[in-house]
């Protein structure tokens, strides 16, 4: 009987241990992180094609291995303003939901930092208040010594839907103004 409490609070003290892998990056002085699970790839910034009449977050588009991929400035989605490309600035290459489908973006940011390993103890449901992230784009808080990191939900943050929404905006907003002026 001591065989099986003893292994059953071994079972549970692995379970509590189980560790989460996520891919932290520098987007201006905050980072932040992804599963690992969601990203495909990690790229060097070559050359980005700027797509005429695209909202500021859509940075332009990529040739990869011959398929068009749209790159998202991950900055500018957050609201906070274009990211500057250095030498340190890369793309994350994710795949995102959207009606049982999945495309795939890139997403610029600029630094990559390292692969995190947090057991499930330290990862912590968001705060409903003080964050400068919209709430829906924080997945959880994950707690790194004193300090936390924001962990990203990747499915919110580059939503197809919703960038799409954001295009017919602009759109909308550009021919209002055009318009406008004519009238």
């Amino acid at each position: 009987m001591n065989q099986l409490i003893h292994k059953k609070q071994h079972n549970e003290l692995a379970a509590q241990e189980q560790l989460h892998q996520y891919l932290t990056f520098l987007v201006g002085k905050d980072n932040l992180a992804i599963s690992i699970l969601d990203v495909k790839e990690i790229i060097e910034i070559n050359a980005i094609t700027e797509v005429p009449m695209t909202p500021d977050h859509i940075r332009g588009v990529i040739n990869l291995r011959g398929h068009v991929v749209p790159v998202i400035d991950l900055s500018a989605r957050l609201g906070r303003g274009c990211s500057e490309i250095t030498k340190r600035t890369c793309i994350v290459l994710v795949q995102v939901e959207y009606n049982d489908e999945t495309q795939l973006l890139g997403m610029l940011v600029d630094a990559v930092d390292e692969i995190l390993d947090l057991p499930e103890t330290s990862i912590l449901p968001p705060p409903d208040f003080g964050a400068d992230i919209r709430n829906d784009f924080i997945q959880a808080m994950g707690r790194v010594g004193d300090e936390f990191i924001i962990l990203l939900n990747i499915n919110r943050v580059l939503s197809v839907k919703e960038l799409s929404q954001l295009k017919k905006i602009a759109d909308y907003d550009s021919n209002h103004e055009r318009i406008e002026s004519i009238i």
